[in-house]
C-alpha cells in the first residue's frame, strides 16, 4: 500500500503486485539480508502461535476486520518475545539518537522493556489513567524537558493508540518525533501520525506478512488477495471513519491539514476569523511579544515589526510610563499594518474580581486589546466575569480569549486533567475563545480554535530561568503553533525589523510544509 519508511529515514517502495515485489525489496538491501531472513522466519513463528487470526474481528476503532493480530500471546513465549524485541530494535535503532523508549499500554510494554534492558536506554510507562494516590503521575520514570523518547507499539491501525500516548508524553515536555512499530495494518495509520508530526516505522506490514506466509505455504492466495481488497476499502482516521467515505470537510480532516483560509470558515468566534484572515493574507504566523518596560519601546517597536506580525502581545503592567496616548497610537499602528493587539494578563482571580481587572484601573484593557489570555483555574466563572465585564461597554466591541492550557516553562503545575479542562471549557464557549496557548499539536482537534504557542527562538533551547525554546520548525510542523511568539529572538535583535521578517520567513515555510504534507 505505498510506502514503507525503513530505518531512520531511508524510504523504500513496496510493491502491490504481488510477492516477488514484497520479498524483493528485502533483498535489495533496503533492510538487509541478515534482518530480511529473520523477519520471515518470525512472521511464520508468530503465524505458528496463533498471534495471526481469521475470521471477522471488532477492531478498538468499531470497524470489522478479517484478519487480527492478537500479539499479546507473545507473552507466553519468552523466545519469541526476545527475537520479537531486538528484530524490532536491529531494525528501527540506526541513525538517530534518543533518551527514553516508552511503550504503549499494555501489549508493547513487554517489547520496549526488553528493548530497554537489551540497549541500556532508559524506559518510561505511560499510565492509562493517572493513580488517585501516591506520586498520582502519568508518565512514570526519570525524565527532563526536552528529553528524546521514541514510541513503541505492537500494531497500528488508524493510530490512535499512539496519539494518546504523543499527547501525554508532550503534556510533560517530552520531544517525540518518531514512532517505531512491530505491523502497519496500511490503514491510514501512518498518515494520521504524520498529520500529528509523528515520524512511523514499521518492521512489517500486514501486505508483507501475508506475501511471506503465502510463500511458506501457510495461506493461499486467495486469502492474500482477499486481505488487500480489503485494506484498499478501509482506511481510516483515528475516530474510526472511513477516509473514502463522503463527509464534511469539517470532519474529513483535522486542523493541521488545512488552511487559515479554511480554518476561518469553521470558527465561531469573530475574533479567531479575523485573525486567521490577517495571517492568510500577510503570510505570517508571527506574535512578537513586547516585552520592554516603556511606552516608547513599545511604539517603536511595534512600527518596526508591524509589517512581519500577525499579533503583538503586550504586557501592559511592565510598562512603567503607559499613558492614554501610548494606547491610542498603539491601536492606530496596529490598524496602519493589520495587526491584532494581545494583552497577555493571564487573569485568573474570580469572576468579579477578573471583569473589573479587565474593564477598569489605570488601563482599561476591554477597550483596547483584541485578545487576552486568560488562566482557567478558577473555572468557568472568570469568563463569565470577563464576558459580563465586556458586556457593559459601550459602544460594544468585539473581544476572543486565548485559554492557558500549557506553558513553556519548566516544571509548570498544568497536569493533563487540567489541560483537558481547560479544552472543554473552549468547547463551551466557541464564541469568545479564539484558542488556546498551549505546545503539543494534539491538544486542539477543532479547526476553528487557534493554538498560540510560546518560547520560540531560532538558537538557544532555554534560558536561566526555566524558559524552554522551540525552533520555528519544531514549533509549527511537530508542536503544531498556528501562532507562534517570539521575544526576545525579535526584542534583543539588533534589528527588531529584520529579525522580525527572518522569523515571519521561517514560519511561514513551516506551516506550509506542515499544510503539504498533511494533504
Amino acid at each position: 500500500i505505498g510506502e514503507r519508511q525503513e530505518p531512520w529515514g531511508t524510504t523504500a517502495r513496496i510493491g502491490r503486485g504481488g510477492r516477488e515485489d514484497v520479498l524483493d525489496s528485502h533483498s535489495k538491501g533496503e533492510v538487509g539480508e541478515s534482518v530480511k531472513t529473520k523477519l520471515e522466519d518470525l512472521v511464520v513463528k508468530l503465524h505458528e502461535i496463533d498471534v495471526l487470526k481469521f475470521g471477522d474481528f471488532k477492531m478498538k476503532v468499531g470497524i470489522n476486520s478479517p484478519v487480527y493480530f492478537d500479539l499479546r500471546l507473545v507473552v507466553s513465549y519468552p523466545e519469541i518475545m526476545e527475537e520479537l524485541s531486538l528484530l524490532l530494535w536491529e531494525f528501527s535503532h540506526e541513525g538517530e539518537d534518543c533518551d527514553h523508549l516508552c511503550g504503549v499500554p499494555y501489549t508493547a510494554l513487554p517489547i520496549a522493556t526488553l528493548i530497554s534492558v537489551h540497549t541500556r536506554i532508559p524506559m518510561l510507562i505511560r499510565r492509562k489513567e493517572i493513580k488517585k494516590y501516591g506520586t498520582k503521575k502519568l508518565i512514570e520514570g526519570k525524565f527532563s524537558r526536552g528529553d528524546k523518547c521514541v514510541i513503541i507499539e505492537d500494531v497500528v491501525t488508524s493510530g490512535s493508540s499512539i496519539l494518546e500516548t504523543l499527547k501525554d508524553l508532550q503534556g510533560e515536555g517530552l520531544d517525540v518525533t518518531t514512532a517505531v512499530v512491530i505491523v502497519d495494518r496500511e490503514q491510514g495509520g501512518r498518515q494520521n501520525l504524520l498529520q500529528n508530526g509523528l515520524k512511523m516505522k514499521s518492521l512489517v506490514t500486514l501486505t508483507q506478512i501475508m506475501h511471506i506466509l503465502c510463500e511458506a505455504g501457510k495461506v493461499d492466495i486467495a486469502t492474500v488477495d482477499s486481505v488487500e481488497r480489503y485494506l484498499a476499502v478501509s482506511q481510516i482516521r483515528p475516530d474510526g471513519t472511513f477516509i473514502n467515505n463522503p463527509e464534511p470537510r469539517e470532519a474529513k480532516v483535522g486542523r493541521l491539514n488545512l488552511s487559515f483560509s479554511e480554518r476561518a470558515q469553521l470558527s465561531h468566534c469573530p475574533m479567531s476569523k479575523r485573525l486567521f484572515h490577517i495571517m492568510s493574507e500577510k503570510k505570517t504566523l508571527l506574535c512578537v511579544a513586547a516585552d520592554v518596560t516603556s511606552g516608547s519601546e513599545v511604539l517603536a517597536l511595534a512600527e518596526q515589526v508591524g509589517p512581519y506580525i500577525c499579533v503583538l502581545k503586550t504586557h501592559a503592567d511592565i510598562v512603567d510610563d503607559l499613558t492614554g496616548d501610548d494606547i491610542a497610537a498603539l491601536t492606530a499602528l496596529a490598524e496602519k499594518h493589520n495587526f491584532l493587539i494581545l494583552e497577555d494578563r493571564k487573569f485568573a482571580d474570580i469572576g468579579h474580581v477578573a471583569g473589573l481587572q479587565y474593564t477598569q484601573g489605570p488601563h482599561h484593557i476591554a477597550t483596547w486589546a483584541d485578545l487576552v489570555t486568560v488562566h482557567t483555574l478558577s473555572g468557568e466563572g472568570v469568563l463569565n466575569g470577563l464576558m459580563l465585564g465586556l458586556g457593559a461597554l459601550s459602544p460594544a466591541v468585539n473581544r476572543g480569549f486565548f485559554l492557558v492550557a500549557e506553558m513553556s516553562s519548566q516544571d509548570h503545575l498544568m497536569s493533563p486533567e487540567y489541560v483537558s479542562a481547560t479544552v472543554k471549557m473552549a468547547q463551551k464557549y466557541p464564541h469568545m475563545v479564539a484558542g488556546l496557548v498551549c505546545q503539543s499539536s494534539n491538544i486542539i482537534s477543532a479547526p476553528g480554535l487557534i493554538q498560540l504557542t510560546p518560547g520560540v527562538k531560532i538558537s538557544d533551547n532555554a534560558d536561566s530561568l526555566g524558559q524552554c525554546y522551540n525552533s520555528p520548525e519544531h514549533a509549527v510542523v511537530t508542536r503544531g503553533a498556528d501562532v507562534a511568539v517570539v521575544g526576545r529572538g525579535v526584542v534583543c535583535a539588533d534589528n527588531p525589523a529584520l529579525a522580525a521578517l527572518e522569523y515571519s520567513k521561517k514560519l511561514w515555510s513551516a506551516y506550509q510544509r506542515r499544510v503539504a504534507t498533511a494533504k
